[in-house]
């Protein structure tokens, strides 16, 4: 700027140029005016005045505008609904109706995998909605097996189902709430194992793998027909919570910033909750769920007092809740088992025995034979199945998908080698104690739990143990998954373009696709037998003949209308009375068939026509009743006697 053109002096002296120090004097001269005269005689207008600030402050950006209070409410929602966990759990969803199908395609109809078990299941949804409506001190006494006290407890409950049995009623209704649950168990089973291994350490695309592959093991194709077993979700998303909640994941160790007294709380209700589904998988989870804190609680003490440079706090808060938590655990688990032990002492043929174990124990070649409801391995594997005593809780394979990752992830992983080897660990422990007897014997693995630690004799099925298994595995898959990612990431940013990056990152979606086809499915799905008419007006009690373990869960099933007391049930074993109702109804309409029955509190006896071929009914549904002061009636496909 030349000398002879005015610069503008703000207050604390800095010219307009940058410079600072005293003013300099004007180069104008005023006139009494207004106007004013340059040095050479000449006048001027007066110009306009200017404010004295930063004339780049026109070019800046628009101040922010307060959001409106509905603004912040849309923003709010926007983040939810983009969190990775609601993502996470909208793609669970769907990929479980994807990997379930075609269960949903006739939801009112057809159910997965049998009609046995899985209607058993369904009525036992309904009568807990049912009776925690009605009359919750009968939960217990439920109106199959009349006139058997404590029949609820006969086998595994579902009883965390409970919310789902209060909407609707009748058989329809209880299948199609058998579908939807049975869709949305696999949905929080993947959910679950995400939520674990992403908590561990691992990456997205890792915690994907290592959740499907947990949720559509090939060997729980096996169990589609037991819900009690495909519902194992909470057991990963427990774990994950409690390990939230204390701050912990295996690959940053403790936290204690991260600490969180809601997560564990959350982490103690959802633990609870899944043992509310039964004991089945349940008994084991809360051994190991003990021997996890006992662990914890040593390995702290531990490094506080010896390793850690600086002690790191736990918290009273947090150890109360834990307390409090703990103390609920432990509360609903003894709460559930009392029942099962009252009718242990009614019915000692419940019992299970060596003989049981041995029966079911799987030989090592059933983890590497998948069951014949695998869309992948079920047809090649049939020799292999043909060849085990019983193939549907004797095919034990995870995948072998999930064996090649899981062993990758041994070699190269972002676990470090003494997490591996622990995992490895884990993994053959578990396996040796879903082989039963078939381990030497089981002496010193399964044998010894069966024998010593309470609730153990009753499981029968040591192969329900490859759950623990499957999960360990796929902890170990995530990690080599993860040391893969991380690496693609890196050559990723070395590369010039940006094209090459992406082709390598969609490549690490492959042990995904992967996992996921070794997953898919063959389950049949019959249709369930349509409910005789009399079941939706007979107040009861009830026999409906022929009776026989299996057939008896279709009445279970059809007395969901009315919930009217019958003689019928079926579960993991007969009570004596039942099995005593059976052989003697075996001449019946005869005279002491009729008076057994009477005094026995039954009221009407049903025989369906299209189950008494090669049954003593078969001849005997067409007499006539004269002279034993009973009636008989065809209705519909039934032939219906009132006593």
């Amino acid at each position: 700027m030349s000398s002879s053109q005015p610069q503008q002096v703000s207050d604390n002296g800095t010219t307009a140029a940058g410079r600072s120090g005293p003013p300099e004097p004007p180069t104008t001269i005023p006139e009494p005016d207004g106007k004013t005269s340059e040095p050479d005689g000449k006048t001027s207008e007066p110009e306009p005045t200017r404010e004295l600030t930063d004339p780049f402050v026109a070019f800046g950006p628009e101040p922010e505008r307060v959001p409106t209070r509905l603004r912040r409410a849309a923003r709010a929602v926007g983040r939810r609904l983009t969190h990775e966990w609601t993502l996470a759990g909208a793609a669970a969803v769907v990929l479980a109706v994807v990997m379930t199908w075609p269960t949903l395609r006739y939801p009112l109809y057809t159910i997965p995998q049998d009609i046995w078990d899985p209607t058993l299941q369904a009525w036992q949804m309904a009568w807990s909605g049912h009776i925690l409506l009605t009359d919750p001190t009968q939960l217990w006494q439920s109106n199959t097996f009349y006139p058997e006290p404590w029949s609820f407890a006969f086998s595994d409950t579902l009883l965390g189902y409970a919310p789902a049995g209060m909407i609707g009623e009748g058989p329809v209704a209880a299948v199609l709430r058998y579908n939807i649950v049975f869709v949305l168990a696999h949905a929080l089973a993947a959910l679950g194992g995400y939520a674990l291994i992403r908590q561990l350490g691992a990456g997205r695309t890792a915690a994907a793998v290592g959740g499907a592959a947990y949720a559509y093991t090939p060997w729980l194709l096996a169990q589609a027909g037991h819900l009690h077993i495909v519902s194992n979700g909470g057991i990963p998303l427990a774990l994950a919570m409690l390990a939230r909640g204390h701050g912990w994941s295996l690959r940053y160790g403790y936290r204690p910033q991260r600490r969180s007294i809601g997560w564990a709380l959350g982490g103690w209700l959802t633990a609870a909750w899944q043992i509310s589904l039964g004991f089945g998988i349940g008994l084991p989870f809360i051994y190991v769920l003990a021997v996890i804190c006992l662990v914890s609680l040593v390995m702290y003490v531990v490094r506080r007092t010896w390793f850690w440079p600086q002690r790191k706090p736990f918290g009273a808060v947090l150890l109360l809740a834990d307390l409090a938590g703990g103390a609920l655990f432990a509360a609903v688990g003894v709460l559930l088992a009392l029942p099962y032990f009252r009718v242990a002492e009614l019915h000692p043929n419940a019992a299970r025995t060596i003989d049981d174990l041995e029966n079911y124990s799987p030989p090592v070649s059933g983890f590497f034979t998948a069951p014949r409801e695998s869309w992948v391995w079920g047809t090649l594997h049939a020799e292999a199945r043909a060849t085990l005593p019983w193939h549907p809780e004797m095919t034990l394979l995870p995948g072998f998908v999930l064996y090649a990752l899981a062993l990758a992830g041994l070699i190269f992983s972002i676990w470090t080698l003494r997490q591996r080897l622990l995992l490895l660990g884990g993994v053959l422990l578990s396996g040796a104690l879903a082989m039963g007897t078939e381990f030497f014997g089981g002496t010193y693995t399964y044998g010894l739990l069966f024998e010593y630690l309470p609730g153990w004799d009753g499981i029968r099925t040591p192969g329900r143990m490859m759950l623990w298994a499957t999960l360990l595995l796929a902890i170990l898959a995530a990690g080599a998954v993860a040391a893969v990612v991380h690496r693609v990431g890196d050559i990723a940013r070395e590369r010039v373009t940006e094209r090459p990056g992406v082709l390598l990152r969609l490549a690490t979606l492959l042990p995904l696709s992967l996992v996921l086809i070794e997953g898919i499915n063959a389950t049949p799905h019959p249709v369930v037998p349509e409910q005789p008419q009399i079941m939706r007006v007979d107040d009861g009690p009830i026999l409906v003949l022929p009776s026989s373990q299996s057939l008896d869960q279709h009445v279970m099933l059809w007395s969901t209308t009315r919930f009217q007391p019958v003689v019928n049930g079926g579960s993991g074993f007969t009570p004596r009375r039942l099995a005593e109702v059976r052989e003697i109804v075996q001449a019946f309409p005869d005279p002491a068939s009729v008076s057994y029955l009477r005094e026995l509190g039954v009221r009407t006896v049903v025989i369906r026509r299209d189950e008494v071929l090669g049954t003593p009914w078969q001849t005997s549904v067409d007499l006539p009743v004269d002279g034993l002061g009973i009636t008989r009636a065809d209705i519909g496909d039934t032939v219906v006697y009132r006593l």
